[in-house]
């Protein structure tokens, strides 16, 4: 039997064992998927000894995206992005990759959105840095908002053409908008969105990585006023697609894993990736 699984604290609630397991049955894939939470000070010691067990892949959740660089070889874009997601055990060396901004292109590309336009990302954390970094990528321009607008143009300065903004220019920003990423938490909590209803406009796709509640009310406002809405589902669906597709050789059995997740998303209120 192939194991899998997760390392974060806190795990117990993960969509993730749900999402994997539901594959490997459509597919017929002797594999569990389980879940570990190390203390933060033995991360390497639990990396290497899941290694020497044969587990042949681990998805990493808060808090140990960043720590885990020091475990791994992590790809190109998992290094440009300072964070790790997914860890393959599979060649002969443990390498690291970030299929967070893999999940951000196929959840638009699943709505048929194209990236070639202006967007806008309100964060400028972990799931900020995975969003900017991957619609940059596929040619977007993007201009990132945070709370501390210091900390925007730190990471704008690592993307070409990126500007780095507060959250007070969010209006003017949205104004010539194509796509805009909520890669904060605000909504998860609390009925409130991020931004102002009035900045949001028809023209807009709009993704909220947020999914518990799966339809937030940033969602809901752009939706009032005709723009694409994609719930934070998508984003989640398809970085366990990526990670799947690369620790098994095989396609992933999407609609059965996106099954699988809206049914446990129906069932309770969500939990770590």
């Amino acid at each position: 039997m192939q194991v899998f699984g997760l390392v974060g604290s806190p795990v117990e609630h993960s969509l993730s064992p749900p999402l994997h397991e539901a594959a490997y049955r459509e597919l017929g894939i002797d594999a569990r998927y389980v879940t570990f939470e190390p203390d933060p000070t033995d991360l390497a010691a639990a990396i290497e000894g899941a290694r020497a067990l044969g587990i042949r892949g681990l998805n990493v959740t808060i808090p140990f995206k960043r720590d885990v660089l020091d475990c791994c070889e992590p790809d190109e874009l998992a290094a440009r992005i300072g964070a790790v997601n997914t860890l393959d055990f599979g060649g002969e060396r443990l390498t690291g990759h970030n299929t967070d901004a893999i999940g951000v292109k196929r959840a638009f590309a699943h709505h048929d959105v194209s990236l070639s336009g202006r967007a806008v990302v309100v964060g400028a954390g972990g799931a900020g840095r995975a969003a900017a970094f991957a619609l940059a990528d596929e040619g977007t321009t993007v201009a990132i908002a945070n709370r501390t607008a210091e900390r925007a143009r730190e990471l704008a300065a690592e993307i070409d053409g990126a500007t780095g903004h507060g959250l007070a220019e969010l209006d003017e920003l949205l104004a010539d908008a194509d796509v805009l990423v909520n890669a904060t938490s605000v909504g998860m909590d609390e009925d409130v969105s991020p931004v102002a209803p009035a900045a949001l406009h028809g023209d807009l796709a709009v993704l909220d990585a947020v999914y518990s509640p799966i339809e937030t009310r940033l969602l809901r406002e752009a939706a009032a006023t005709g723009a694409t809405t994609i719930d934070g589902g998508w984003m989640l669906l398809y970085q366990g697609v990526a990670a799947f597709e690369r620790w098994t050789g095989r396609t992933a059995p999407v609609e059965r894993m996106n099954e699988a997740l809206r049914e446990r998303l129906a069932s309770d209120d969500g939990g770590s990736d």
